[in-house]
């Protein structure tokens, strides 16, 4: 238990940073579900416009260092795939 007010000050920001990282990464994964959706329904226009809403969305995440680069590279070349593979 944290005795110094520095300390006690300390616990209330990780938890609320880790609560904001835990809804950051919750929004990502239901981005990418429905560009993944969009994908299975063979609906190309759609897929292409939720992933011009996801792929900022992966990067940023990337950026904060809460998902690592490689991740989110080969998240963007999953979903890049499954759309031109309808196209």
């Amino acid at each position: 238990m944290a005795n110094t007010s520095s300390a006690k000050k300390r616990v209330r920001q990780n938890e609320r940073h880790r609560e904001n990282n835990m809804a950051l990464k919750s929004r990502m994964r239901t981005s990418v579900k429905k560009v993944i959706k969009a994908i299975d329904e063979k609906n190309a226009g759609e897929a292409t416009e939720l992933y011009k809403k996801t792929q900022p969305l992966i990067d940023s995440l990337a950026r904060k260092g809460l998902i690592h680069k490689n991740k989110a590279a080969n998240q963007k070349r999953k979903l890049i795939k499954g759309i031109k593979l309808i196209n």
